[in-house]
């Protein structure tokens, strides 16, 4: 089985002594590509660097929520720019977060809309973190949509059927974590299997949220394996047969990302 993990964060400290051995079990677990999200713009630097030491890594550029209120202000056109390297292939990850709610929610906002618009100039899909926020990022999603259209997808989906279902109208993706595998998560897996079958994706988000089996221990992206096996149990179909599905999804929606080789 073939798979993605769309989301993981290789530059974190929790990988810094192996990530070598990390990269290498990912690839015997069938992973054929990784994709990095850069969560500080003073770090990006770092997480490019990650992608571009390993072929199979490609990486995002971006501000998470939780730092909109700390990290320099970054521009539209900055993003362009950074995102013009062709290992970056997402924008993000940016959106709104009132769980924490480290930075203002102004300060979020309107980062996540500038973000949007990069998203929307590159065509790169942006990368949309949403925690206790439904509402708020779904009609910003529409507001901005209105402007013209952008690609992209809510990662490590675990909010509500209405935020999945206005996001899906507007032609976005939904990528799922270990959080799918976990027992009290039965409402999540009720939205999932009325999700679109190409609209599917899978991620990690390590070193956090490792799925059943591994739940508890740091996550990594070998164990994209156990979440999109459940997933696949969920969605009622074989499980090579949504390896191959949801890989398919990732290389359409991150579009720029090298396809593999037949």
């Amino acid at each position: 089985m073939v798979l993605v993990d769309s989301h993981c964060h290789l530059d974190f400290p929790d990988f810094a002594e192996e990530l070598d051995d990390i990269v290498a079990r990912a690839r015997n677990a069938g992973l054929a590509r990784m994709v990095t999200i850069s969560t500080k713009i003073t770090q990006f630097e770092r997480v490019r660097a990650i992608a571009e030491r390993y072929d199979d890594v490609y990486c995002s550029v971006g501000i998470h929520p939780h730092h909109a209120g700390s990290e320099p202000e970054v521009t539209a056109d900055e993003l362009c720019r950074l995102a013009d390297h062709p290992k970056v292939v997402g924008i993000g990850e940016a959106g709104l977060d009132y769980f924490y709610q480290h930075s203002s929610r102004e300060a979020q906002a309107k980062g996540f809309r500038v973000h949007i618009e990069a998203a929307r100039r590159t065509g790169l899909p942006i990368i949309v973190h949403t925690r206790d926020a439904d509402e708020d990022t779904a009609a910003i999603l529409e507001e901005e949509y209105e402007k013209g259209p952008f690609p992209g997808l809510l990662h490590c989906f675990s909010s509500g059927r209405q935020l999945a279902e206005r996001a899906v109208k507007i032609g976005m993706s939904v990528s799922l974590s270990g959080i799918v595998t976990f027992k009290k998560s039965e409402s999540l897996r009720d939205i999932v299997r009325d999700l679109p079958r190409d609209r599917i994706l899978v991620e990690t988000d390590a070193p956090y949220l490792a799925p059943v089996p591994k739940r508890g221990k740091r996550n990594e992206p070998a164990y994209v394996a156990f979440t999109a096996e459940k997933v696949a149990e969920v969605v009622g179909m074989d499980t090579e047969t949504f390896g191959r599905q949801s890989t398919e999804n990732f290389f359409n929606l991150f579009s720029k990302t090298p396809g593999i080789a037949a």
